[in-house]
């Protein structure tokens, strides 16, 4: 319980600390001491046009270290690895046809002597043995398989570090191979004392491409009239080894801003905290969600800070602040209610950074104009599925900003030209559309960075056009049939009971993924051709078809897809028996085990997995059907439903016998829906025109 209060809180103290660190300029009347470390009173020009060598030589060593190695592929060593590889099939050759009458004995001393120094040194005789003990057409396929294996290593080049791995690799491939089983360990020896490094690291070009790279570098110049350090920036030792005149004022620090800056600080930390604990209890937040919330804050202020750096109270570039961006993903990721406490923190912060830097002083203007801009993104981001909406919402963000602007500019004692309205107008328009930009450009990488899956990628995934999907529907296009079935069925059940609808039915689409790497023995695939498990025993059969959620789970994961799918394409047969193959293999051996017929698992650990898994074998079921009627396919679901549970599938599914009994309503509703019946039209007959 310490624990999860102390991340719940670390997030927000975070967030205050950075804050905190960014406004301090903001409540102090900045200090001059023109010596290291400390800030300038004023802003210090160079007199003089000369070279900055620290600087120019810092970023040489940057570049020339970036420089990787260069290797060079060693064509001689390759040629005379394969050389070695043909010689020995060679000698092997020539033992078989000159001593086919040799003892063992005597074939030794015949290969010995047919041998190089070095195949002698480095192979034992007796490797050779089991190459004269099979057929040509064997030993010819050993050949091949392991001259391609060496040279498609030595094209793509071999170095010292990758030796002992690409052996193991050479063994591996070999031992998966067709090549007769007495034979694997031989050529696996030959691989292995074949291969070696032949991509030699190459000084003369390294050396080249570091003199190209420092080549580029120009030198550091600080020229006549150049800012050497801005005012209220600290001289760092750099900059004090650029001076050429320095001047003391020590004034005394007041400590009452900082302290007060602290409280404020804490404060909006503190709102942040007793939110996230609701969100955690009533949201189901995790670590993520916290933790884009404080990646996000931290990018916000940081925005806010910056555009701060070039504005005064007088200057309003606070219109063009995209503090919406924040808003924007904290409501996609997380939620509406936390992106309006957060509108709420940011607002009160740019009342602070925007202030000029005039100690005491709280730009009210560019807090509840920031507060608005926020308020209209969350309102008008109403389709967070699409991304299109985000652009939409920055219309209406830029349209409000607008309106917002005119407000204060028409209620200030000061007169504004014309101009200037239009041009502070373009300024909010700026600032809504920059937010959207900024949003589309940050959404894709905190989502990959903070593993939290969004229905905008969700959609990306659904599209037809995914190559995985396209894999699909060429290479098994009766499985992808069933997949969009299950997928929409899934879609209804989920909604029916308040789950992820759009997680389920993209999770359907690649459920069945794994079937692609034997679609034909998968019945929704074969098409009138001969079942391939009539050649099969059913432990083979067995084998095939329990390993597809595990093919696919791999594939998906290969492809980068989000864990959610990942785990729902493994969990979605959970530990079921496969009836048919089980009771076939019983038949033949009465000391059939059913565990060996069941998948490994693991059961569905969510409601969507389970979902995924009960329509999964209710579209099946169904498509079974000749004449599917509304009491045949509620009599099917009810029975699959029931099977599932009591067979333990959905224990750790967290789903309630209500959502099951509303979840079968649903299913059975789309499925009457999709399999109604219709009007069968009567045969037309040719209309013969009588004569007259």
């Amino acid at each position: 319980m310490h624990k999860s209060k102390l991340l719940l809180a670390l997030p927000a103290f975070v967030v205050a600390v950075f804050f905190f660190a960014l406004a301090i300029p903001n409540v102090h009347t900045e200090t001059y001491k023109l010596e290291k470390y400390s800030t300038a009173p004023e802003t210090i020009r160079s007199p003089i046009t000369i070279e900055n060598k620290h600087k120019t030589e810092q970023q040489l060593r940057e570049v020339t270290q970036s420089v990787e190695d260069h290797y060079t592929i060693s064509e001689d060593i390759t040629e005379e690895r394969l050389r070695m590889v043909s010689e020995i099939y060679d000698v092997v050759e020539e033992t078989k046809t000159q001593g086919e009458n040799l003892t063992k004995e005597e074939q030794i001393t015949m290969i010995e002597s047919l041998l190089t120094d070095e195949l002698s040194e480095g192979l034992p005789t007796e490797v050779f043995l089991p190459l004269l003990r099979v057929d040509q057409p064997s030993l010819n396929e050993s050949q091949q398989l392991l001259e391609t294996l060496l040279h498609n290593y030595f094209k793509e080049g071999v170095q010292g570090s990758e030796v002992e791995g690409l052996e193991r690799r050479i063994q591996l491939k070999v031992q998966y191979s067709e090549t007769p089983s007495h034979l694997k360990r031989v050529i696996s020896d030959i691989g292995t004392f074949a291969l070696v490094e032949n991509s030699l690291f190459d000084p003369e070009k390294t050396d080249t491409a570091i003199k190209k790279a420092a080549a580029t570098v120009e030198p550091v110049m600080i020229r006549a009239g150049e800012v050497i350090v801005a005012e209220g920036a600290t001289i760092t030792g750099d900059i004090y080894d650029d001076l050429l005149l320095t001047g003391l004022l020590d004034q005394q620090r007041n400590l009452l801003p900082s302290i007060g800056l602290a409280m404020f600080a804490i404060l909006l930390g503190a709102i942040m905290y007793a939110e996230y604990r609701r969100a955690v209890k009533k949201d189901n937040w995790t670590v993520h969600h916290l933790f884009i919330s404080a990646f996000v804050s931290v990018l916000v202020i940081a925005l806010m800070k910056v555009f701060s750096l070039f504005g005064s109270m007088e200057q309003p570039v606070y219109y063009l602040v995209p503090a919406v961006t924040g808003v924007m993903i904290v409501k996609i990721l997380c939620s509406e209610r936390f992106a309006i406490v957060l509108a709420v923190v940011y607002s009160l912060m740019a009342c602070l950074l925007f202030n000029g830097q005039l100690a005491g002083a709280l730009h009210a203007t560019a807090g509840m104009y920031l507060l608005l801009s926020q308020l209209a993104g969350i309102f008008f981001l109403t389709q967070s599925k699409d991304r299109l909406s985000i652009v939409s919402a920055s219309a209406g963000v830029a349209f409000t900003n607008i309106c917002a602007i005119l407000f204060f500019l028409f209620i200030s004692f000061e007169k504004y030209s014309w101009t200037e309205v239009f041009l502070y107008s373009g300024y909010g328009v700026s600032g809504a559309f920059l937010s959207a930009v900024l949003t589309l450009g940050f959404l894709p990488f905190i989502e990959t960075g903070f593993g939290v899956l969004s229905d905008q990628k969700l959609l990306t995934l659904a599209s037809p056009n995914h190559p995985l999907l396209r894999k699909i529907l060429v290479e098994a296009p009766g499985t992808y049939h069933h997949s969009v079935m299950v997928a929409n069925l899934s879609e209804s059940a989920c909604e029916s009971i308040g789950a992820h609808g759009l997680l389920a039915r993209v999770a359907s689409y690649y459920h069945d993924l794994g079937k692609t790497v034997h679609p034909h023995y998968f019945i929704e695939n074969q098409m009138g051709m001969r079942n391939p498990h009539d050649f099969l025993e059913p432990e083979q059969s067995a084998e095939i078809i329990i390993n597809h959620p595990y093919d696919g789970a791999r594939m998906l994961k290969k492809s980068k897809f989000p864990d959610e799918i990942i785990d729902i394409a493994k969990q979605h047969h959970g530990t079921t028996l496969l009836k048919y193959f089980y009771y076939q293999a019983k038949e033949m051996n009465e000391d059939t085990k059913e565990d060996d017929y069941r998948y490994p698992g693991p059961k569905p650990q969510s409601k969507e997995a389970a979902i995924v898994c009960i329509c999964d074998s209710v579209e099946a079921a169904v498509r079974s059907l000749i004449h599917p009627t509304e009491g045949k396919i509620k009599k099917i679901v009810k029975s699959i439903v029931e099977d599932r549970m009591l067979d333990g599938q959905l224990d750790d599914s967290n789903l309630t016998f209500n959502e099951l009994k509303t979840m079968e309503t649903a299913i059975c509703e789309t499925l009457q829906g999709i399999f109604h019946s219709r009007i069968e039209y009567p045969e037309t007959k040719p209309l013969v025109k009588e004569a007259k």
